[in-house]
Protein backbone atom coordinates (compact mmCIF):
# COMPACT_ATOMS: atom_id res chain seq x y z
CA UNK A 1 0.00 0.00 0.00
CA UNK A 2 1.52 3.38 -1.07
CA UNK A 3 1.79 5.78 1.61
CA UNK A 4 -0.99 8.63 0.81
CA UNK A 5 0.19 11.55 -2.21
CA UNK A 6 1.11 14.41 -0.82
CA UNK A 7 1.18 18.27 -3.26
CA UNK A 8 4.44 19.42 -3.80
CA UNK A 9 5.28 23.00 -2.75
CA UNK A 10 4.48 25.50 -4.85
CA UNK A 11 8.46 26.74 -4.95
CA UNK A 12 9.98 23.64 -5.73
CA UNK A 13 9.64 23.37 -9.58
CA UNK A 14 11.58 20.88 -11.33
CA UNK A 15 15.59 21.92 -11.63
CA UNK A 16 15.47 24.30 -8.55
CA UNK A 17 17.32 23.81 -5.30
CA UNK A 18 15.26 22.29 -2.56
CA UNK A 19 18.71 22.54 -0.39
CA UNK A 20 20.89 26.03 -0.39
CA UNK A 21 23.80 25.63 1.78
CA UNK A 22 26.16 29.05 1.37
CA UNK A 23 29.38 29.77 3.15
CA UNK A 24 29.07 27.34 5.66
CA UNK A 25 31.75 27.26 9.09
CA UNK A 26 31.01 24.93 11.92
CA UNK A 27 32.52 25.41 15.25
CA UNK A 28 32.94 23.25 18.45
CA UNK A 29 34.32 24.54 21.78
CA UNK A 30 34.96 27.63 23.42
CA UNK A 31 37.90 30.48 23.45
CA UNK A 32 40.96 28.73 22.53
CA UNK A 33 39.97 25.31 22.41
CA UNK A 34 37.52 26.48 19.40
CA UNK A 35 38.09 23.98 16.34
CA UNK A 36 36.43 25.15 13.36
CA UNK A 37 35.16 21.71 11.57
CA UNK A 38 33.59 23.24 8.24
CA UNK A 39 35.04 26.05 6.05
CA UNK A 40 33.04 28.02 3.72
CA UNK A 41 31.28 24.74 2.74
CA UNK A 42 28.42 25.68 -0.69
CA UNK A 43 26.57 23.63 -2.85
CA UNK A 44 22.62 23.33 -3.89
CA UNK A 45 20.66 20.38 -4.03
CA UNK A 46 18.36 20.30 -6.99
CA UNK A 47 14.17 18.66 -6.15
CA UNK A 48 14.06 14.93 -6.84
CA UNK A 49 18.33 14.22 -7.03
CA UNK A 50 20.87 12.66 -4.88
CA UNK A 51 23.68 15.08 -3.81
CA UNK A 52 26.47 12.90 -2.18
CA UNK A 53 28.81 14.48 0.22
CA UNK A 54 32.08 12.10 0.36
CA UNK A 55 35.57 12.01 2.58
CA UNK A 56 37.26 10.40 4.93
CA UNK A 57 36.53 10.30 8.75
CA UNK A 58 36.77 13.71 10.11
CA UNK A 59 36.30 15.74 6.89
CA UNK A 60 33.29 17.16 7.94
CA UNK A 61 31.18 15.57 5.99
CA UNK A 62 28.58 14.40 8.83
CA UNK A 63 28.89 17.94 10.39
CA UNK A 64 27.57 19.56 7.57
CA UNK A 65 24.58 17.27 7.95
CA UNK A 66 23.84 17.48 11.39
CA UNK A 67 24.05 21.71 10.66
CA UNK A 68 21.29 21.21 8.29
CA UNK A 69 19.43 19.20 10.42
CA UNK A 70 19.33 21.45 13.52
CA UNK A 71 21.27 18.98 15.52
CA UNK A 72 24.38 21.63 15.44
CA UNK A 73 23.33 25.41 16.72
CA UNK A 74 26.78 26.87 16.22
CA UNK A 75 27.05 27.68 12.87
CA UNK A 76 27.47 30.15 10.19
CA UNK A 77 26.06 31.10 7.05
CA UNK A 78 23.20 30.82 4.95
CA UNK A 79 21.07 27.68 4.69
CA UNK A 80 18.03 27.64 2.67
CA UNK A 81 15.49 24.37 2.80
CA UNK A 82 12.16 24.74 0.27
CA UNK A 83 13.48 28.09 -0.52
CA UNK A 84 13.07 29.11 3.21
CA UNK A 85 15.70 30.57 4.85
CA UNK A 86 16.39 28.62 8.64
CA UNK A 87 17.92 30.00 11.55
CA UNK A 88 19.00 27.93 14.48
CA UNK A 89 15.75 27.07 15.82
CA UNK A 90 13.55 24.80 13.64
CA UNK A 91 9.75 25.07 13.40
CA UNK A 92 7.49 21.47 13.49
CA UNK A 93 7.18 22.33 10.13
CA UNK A 94 10.70 21.90 8.99
CA UNK A 95 11.07 18.55 10.69
CA UNK A 96 7.77 17.37 9.06
CA UNK A 97 9.23 18.33 5.88
CA UNK A 98 13.11 17.09 6.10
CA UNK A 99 13.90 14.17 7.84
CA UNK A 100 17.30 12.14 8.44
CA UNK A 101 18.34 8.41 8.90
CA UNK A 102 21.39 7.76 10.91
CA UNK A 103 24.25 5.57 10.32
CA UNK A 104 23.68 3.25 13.05
CA UNK A 105 20.34 1.64 13.54
CA UNK A 106 21.50 0.14 16.55
CA UNK A 107 21.78 2.94 18.36
CA UNK A 108 18.93 4.71 16.66
CA UNK A 109 15.86 3.20 17.77
CA UNK A 110 14.98 3.14 21.21
CA UNK A 111 15.35 -0.35 22.79
CA UNK A 112 12.29 -0.02 25.01
CA UNK A 113 9.52 1.06 22.54
CA UNK A 114 7.51 -1.00 19.59
CA UNK A 115 7.68 -0.56 16.08
CA UNK A 116 4.33 0.45 16.51
CA UNK A 117 5.35 3.52 19.21
CA UNK A 118 8.16 4.61 17.01
CA UNK A 119 6.52 4.77 13.90
CA UNK A 120 3.33 6.84 15.57
CA UNK A 121 5.40 9.03 17.81
CA UNK A 122 5.70 11.56 14.91
CA UNK A 123 2.14 11.33 13.81
CA UNK A 124 1.00 12.16 17.04
CA UNK A 125 3.26 14.91 17.70
CA UNK A 126 2.45 16.29 14.52
CA UNK A 127 -1.21 15.75 15.09
CA UNK A 128 -1.65 13.41 11.83
CA UNK A 129 -4.36 11.05 11.98
CA UNK A 130 -4.95 7.85 9.54
CA UNK A 131 -2.46 6.29 11.91
CA UNK A 132 -3.08 2.75 11.27
CA UNK A 133 -3.18 3.35 7.84
CA UNK A 134 -0.15 4.99 7.61
CA UNK A 135 2.36 2.71 9.63
CA UNK A 136 0.54 -0.13 7.22
CA UNK A 137 1.63 2.00 4.28
CA UNK A 138 4.84 2.86 5.31
CA UNK A 139 5.63 -0.87 6.84
CA UNK A 140 4.77 -2.31 3.31
CA UNK A 141 6.85 0.86 1.27
CA UNK A 142 10.05 -0.63 3.36
CA UNK A 143 9.44 -4.31 3.01
CA UNK A 144 8.89 -5.33 6.39
CA UNK A 145 5.69 -7.52 7.40
CA UNK A 146 2.60 -5.49 9.15
CA UNK A 147 3.35 -8.47 12.24
CA UNK A 148 6.33 -6.47 12.85
CA UNK A 149 4.66 -3.83 13.97
CA UNK A 150 4.40 -4.79 17.97
CA UNK A 151 8.05 -5.95 18.06
CA UNK A 152 11.14 -4.71 19.45
CA UNK A 153 14.08 -3.59 17.83
CA UNK A 154 16.03 -6.22 19.22
CA UNK A 155 14.08 -8.91 17.92
CA UNK A 156 15.46 -7.55 14.55
CA UNK A 157 18.27 -7.79 12.63
CA UNK A 158 20.75 -5.11 11.66
CA UNK A 159 19.20 -4.56 7.79
CA UNK A 160 15.59 -4.82 9.29
CA UNK A 161 16.46 -2.11 11.91
CA UNK A 162 17.44 0.43 8.85
CA UNK A 163 14.30 -0.45 7.23
CA UNK A 164 12.06 0.59 10.36
CA UNK A 165 14.67 3.54 10.37
CA UNK A 166 13.80 4.83 6.70
CA UNK A 167 10.34 4.36 7.76
CA UNK A 168 10.14 6.20 10.63
CA UNK A 169 11.89 8.85 8.14
CA UNK A 170 9.25 8.41 5.67
CA UNK A 171 5.92 8.11 7.97
CA UNK A 172 5.65 12.26 8.15
CA UNK A 173 5.92 11.69 4.04
CA UNK A 174 8.86 14.90 3.88
CA UNK A 175 10.13 16.06 0.69
CA UNK A 176 13.88 15.55 1.75
CA UNK A 177 16.00 12.84 3.61
CA UNK A 178 19.32 13.43 5.08
CA UNK A 179 21.51 10.13 5.07
CA UNK A 180 24.48 9.94 7.31
CA UNK A 181 26.49 6.60 6.15
CA UNK A 182 22.75 4.65 5.77
CA UNK A 183 24.65 1.47 4.60
CA UNK A 184 27.86 1.33 6.74
CA UNK A 185 27.12 -0.39 9.78
CA UNK A 186 25.17 -3.11 7.98
CA UNK A 187 26.70 -6.67 6.57
CA UNK A 188 27.79 -6.35 2.80
CA UNK A 189 25.14 -8.79 1.92
CA UNK A 190 22.36 -6.44 3.44
CA UNK A 191 24.10 -2.97 1.65
CA UNK A 192 23.44 -3.36 -1.54
CA UNK A 193 19.22 -4.28 -0.29
CA UNK A 194 19.05 -0.58 1.81
CA UNK A 195 20.76 1.14 -1.06
CA UNK A 196 18.43 -0.35 -3.87
CA UNK A 197 14.90 0.06 -1.76
CA UNK A 198 16.07 3.69 -1.31
CA UNK A 199 16.34 4.60 -5.01
CA UNK A 200 13.16 2.78 -5.17
CA UNK A 201 11.37 4.89 -2.24
CA UNK A 202 12.75 7.80 -3.93
CA UNK A 203 11.43 7.21 -7.70
CA UNK A 204 8.05 6.46 -5.44
CA UNK A 205 8.03 9.33 -3.56
CA UNK A 206 10.11 11.92 -5.50
CA UNK A 207 11.98 12.34 -2.56
CA UNK A 208 15.34 14.46 -2.57
CA UNK A 209 18.14 12.92 -1.00
CA UNK A 210 21.34 14.77 0.90
CA UNK A 211 23.42 11.01 0.97
CA UNK A 212 27.07 11.31 3.36
CA UNK A 213 29.48 8.11 2.86
CA UNK A 214 33.17 7.15 2.51
CA UNK A 215 32.29 4.80 0.14
CA UNK A 216 32.55 5.85 -4.17
CA UNK A 217 31.29 2.76 -4.84
CA UNK A 218 27.90 3.61 -2.90
CA UNK A 219 28.25 7.47 -3.50
CA UNK A 220 28.17 5.98 -7.30
CA UNK A 221 25.54 4.09 -7.33
CA UNK A 222 23.07 6.76 -5.78
CA UNK A 223 24.11 10.15 -6.54
CA UNK A 224 24.26 12.24 -10.09
CA UNK A 225 26.35 14.57 -8.58
CA UNK A 226 28.60 14.77 -5.26
CA UNK A 227 30.85 17.27 -3.31
CA UNK A 228 34.56 15.90 -2.31
CA UNK A 229 35.50 17.23 1.34
CA UNK A 230 38.79 17.39 2.80
CA UNK A 231 39.45 18.96 6.05
CA UNK A 232 36.46 20.85 6.56
CA UNK A 233 36.16 22.07 2.94
CA UNK A 234 34.88 21.16 -0.76
CA UNK A 235 38.14 20.57 -2.68
CA UNK A 236 36.01 19.30 -5.54
CA UNK A 237 32.84 18.83 -6.98
CA UNK A 238 32.15 15.44 -9.78
CA UNK A 239 29.08 14.61 -11.89
CA UNK A 240 27.94 11.45 -13.12
CA UNK A 241 30.16 11.56 -15.60
CA UNK A 242 33.50 12.61 -13.74
CA UNK A 243 32.67 9.70 -11.18
CA UNK A 244 31.92 6.83 -13.70
CA UNK A 245 34.54 7.72 -15.78
CA UNK A 246 37.32 7.96 -13.14
CA UNK A 247 38.03 11.81 -13.53
CA UNK A 248 38.98 14.15 -10.95
CA UNK A 249 41.17 17.30 -11.21
CA UNK A 250 42.04 17.94 -7.44
CA UNK A 251 44.73 15.49 -6.33
CA UNK A 252 42.93 14.63 -2.98
CA UNK A 253 39.84 12.99 -4.91
CA UNK A 254 42.24 11.31 -7.43
CA UNK A 255 43.66 9.90 -4.30
CA UNK A 256 40.62 8.84 -3.41
CA UNK A 257 39.46 7.46 -6.70
CA UNK A 258 42.71 5.68 -6.53
CA UNK A 259 42.00 3.91 -3.48
CA UNK A 260 38.44 3.22 -4.31
CA UNK A 261 40.12 0.94 -6.60
CA UNK A 262 43.03 -0.51 -4.54
CA UNK A 263 46.24 0.91 -3.44
CA UNK A 264 48.21 2.50 -6.18
CA UNK A 265 51.61 4.00 -4.80
CA UNK A 266 52.99 5.79 -8.13
CA UNK A 267 49.02 7.63 -8.01
CA UNK A 268 49.46 8.53 -4.16
CA UNK A 269 52.45 9.94 -4.55
CA UNK A 270 51.75 12.31 -7.45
Amino acid sequence: MPLPEKTAPENNIAGESIVSVSDLDVFFGLGRETFQAVKHVSFDVEKGSTFGLVGESGSGKSTVLRAIAGLITDWQGTIKVSGQKIDKHRSKDFFKNLQMVFQDPYGSLHPRHTIDKMLSEPLNLHGIGDVEKRIAAVLDDVGLPRTFRFRFSHQLSGGQRQRVAIARALILQPSIILLDEPTSALDVSVQAEILNLLKDLQAEHNLTYLLVSHNLAVIAHMCTKTAVMNNGEIVEVLNIDKMSTLKADHPYTKQLLTASMGYDAEMVDL
